[in-house]
């Protein structure tokens, strides 16, 4: 089983960041496989599937929610055969109805390596501060 690179994995992640930071669903989703799962501080339960999750988004983006800006900082590369761990600290300005919101909070992205590189497949956001 390949193990990534450290470049493969910061490069995977910066495309995730920036679609995100870009309020680019479509972008955004197709780094993550359709298995993915997802735990936010800010929703009740886990988001079982990719599926979900753009639901979710798509809710948000009819709601007038979209991201002002995301920045990404102290990253962390865990290599592994077949699997990456990146973790950092994010701060995310999103825009909403009842207007802008600001974030801090660390962030764990999950890769595996699969035919066409790596694909993320798991995300996990905690508040920090």
């Amino acid at each position: 089983m390949r193990t990534p690179t450290r470049d493969e994995v910061v490069q995977a992640a910066d495309e995730i960041i920036a679609a995100f930071a870009a309020t680019d669903g479509a972008r955004y989703f197709s780094r993550f496989a359709p298995s993915a799962t997802f735990l936010f501080h800010t929703e009740p339960r886990r988001l079982g599937d990719r599926a979900t999750y753009e639901r979710l988004w798509d809710g948000w983006i009819r709601e007038g929610w979209r991201v002002v800006s995301c920045t990404s900082s102290e990253p962390l590369v865990q290599l592994h055969p077949g699997v990456a761990i990146f973790t950092h600290t994010v701060d995310t300005t999103v825009q909403t109805v009842e207007g802008e919101e600001s974030y801090r909070e660390r962030e764990t992205i999950v890769f595996a390596v699969d035919d066409a590189g790596l694909l993320a497949v798991h995300e996990h956001l905690s508040p920090l501060g």
